[in-house]
């Protein structure tokens, strides 16, 4: 016997798919680990900049940094691409605009504009420069809070005589803020732009006198490496040095 339903519509479903905040459909949902109640990425990090309580319950979601309680649902995303037609492609278009009007306009920048997002400094010119009276870049400053921050210090790491000494030295600003999600990779290629060392030049990264992997994440190291070894000072302290070749 045939399924006698009604076919359900669009708008059945709006109650879980649509941002309280916006009251659009959800994009990029993100949920509150504290409370599980779902918002638009950029709307919760924009409440989050004025308020550390939860806009649809109320509840206090952190003391002083709620944006480490949010998680990005690309289940739910996938499912509201597939509930609403043409939603997909109209995001798409509407990045793809936005990234035509604010492209850089050298290849420096874009690897900047890469840095930047993850939280990591200026590239280009003196550490000296606070990067102030750039404007370009002043659109482009807010991408990476909505991941869990860290703060880490790089130390060049010295021993006498050995090759590349005089190449790899300190950087003028040791202390950096940026995305707990930064892998090592990205902190050799940061290292290598900011002290202007040739593209096949290797450097390594160790933590507590042990290299670390390209693809660990700072948040793995300071859980595994750090934390573990009962470390309790604040910022993580990375080394750095000019690869050591044995063969």
């Amino acid at each position: 016997m045939a399924a006698t339903g009604r076919k359900h519509l669009v708008r059945d479903f709006n109650h879980f798919i649509t941002c309280y905040l916006c009251r659009g459909y959800l994009i990029k949902p993100t949920t509150v680990t504290e409370c599980l109640h779902t918002f638009c990425k950029s709307c919760i990090v924009q409440h989050f900049e004025e308020s550390n309580d939860c806009p649809k319950c109320g509840i206090q979601v952190h003391e002083t940094n709620p944006l480490e309680m949010l998680r990005l649902d690309n289940t739910l995303e996938e499912i509201i691409f597939k509930l609403v037609p043409g939603l997909r492609e109209k995001e798409e278009q509407q990045e793809l605009e936005f990234w035509k009007k604010n492209q850089p306009k050298a290849n420096g920048q874009a690897e900047n504009l890469r840095f930047q997002r993850l939280g990591l400094p200026d590239v280009g010119g003196d550490d000296r420069d606070d990067g102030g009276d750039d404007d370009d870049d002043a659109g482009d400053e807010d991408y990476h809070r909505s991941d869990p921050q860290i703060a880490i210090c790089l130390d060049c790491l010295r021993n006498t005589g050995q090759a590349g000494e005089s190449t790899v030295t300190d950087l003028m600003k040791r202390f950096i803020r940026c995305s707990s999600r930064v892998t090592v990779g990205t902190i050799k290629k940061f290292l290598s732009l900011k002290l202007k060392l040739p593209s096949s030049y290797e450097l390594d990264v160790l933590c507590n006198g042990e290299i670390m992997g390209r693809d660990h994440t700072l948040e793995f190291i300071y859980m595994t490496r750090w934390r573990l070894h009962g470390e309790n000072t604040y910022p993580m302290v990375l080394e750095y040095r000019p690869r050591i070749d044995f063969g």
